[in-house]
């Protein structure tokens, strides 16, 4: 017989708190894109992610249990079983990210560093069309991503009946209480919202 599950911490605070400042990032960033007035802003938004992506390249080493890379990022073999149990209708429950989770994250943290590579380089007119056109298409192929992601998100919670972005708010998910992690990191949470936020009053005391 398996124990009763129960409430557990799952998703420590940076790992939140990295999660929706990347997506209000991408989305102001995409949406400022084609706007020469709003450019600084696009700059600013853009390089905003790149400071994320490298603080989740850092915690996905050093952080949580659920936040490593190695609790989520699985070889092909294990991909595949994922895959069948899903089309199967019996998909294989993950405390973590699944397997396809795994692989989205991983393909938007690459697609988010490329575009943060190129951007400096369009921003001051360095490289030409070349990098431009390497820098939009790593932008849409974030907004693919992004969609996919979105999509495995509502259907994996459909499948296992739980509520996975309202778990990314609160961190808590239903499981054994030996899964849970035993401490959420609000120092780090907080010392990324003020970098952040000290970032932009920087960015908006140097503007024109």
């Amino acid at each position: 017989m398996t124990s009763p599950t129960t409430t557990i911490r799952v998703w420590d605070a940076p790992v939140r708190v990295f999660h929706w400042l990347l997506a209000a990032c991408f989305t102001g960033a995409y949406l400022t894109a084609e706007s020469e007035s709003w450019r600084l802003l696009h700059v600013t938004l853009g390089y905003t992610l790149g400071g994320l992506i490298a603080f989740r390249l850092v915690w996905g080493v050093l952080g949580t249990r659920y936040a490593r890379f190695g609790s989520f990022v699985r070889p092909p073999s294990e991909l595949s079983r994922y895959l069948k149990s899903m089309l199967a209708g019996r998909p294989a429950h993950f405390i973590g990210h699944n397997p396809l989770g795994g692989v989205a994250i991983v393909l938007m943290l690459i697609a988010g560093a490329a575009m943060t590579a190129t951007s400096y380089a369009v921003y001051n007119d360095i490289g030409g069309d070349l990098l431009g056109e390497v820098h939009e298409a790593a932008a849409n192929a974030m907004l693919v991503l992004v969609g996919v992601h979105l999509c495995g998100v509502a259907l994996a919670s459909w499948m296992h009946r739980e509520n996975l972005p309202r778990a990314m708010v609160t961190g808590l998910k239903q499981g054994q209480p030996s899964d849970g992690i035993h401490r959420l990191w609000w120092s780090v949470a907080l010392a990324m919202v003020i970098a952040v936020g000290y970032f932009w009053y920087l960015q908006w005391r140097l503007a024109p």
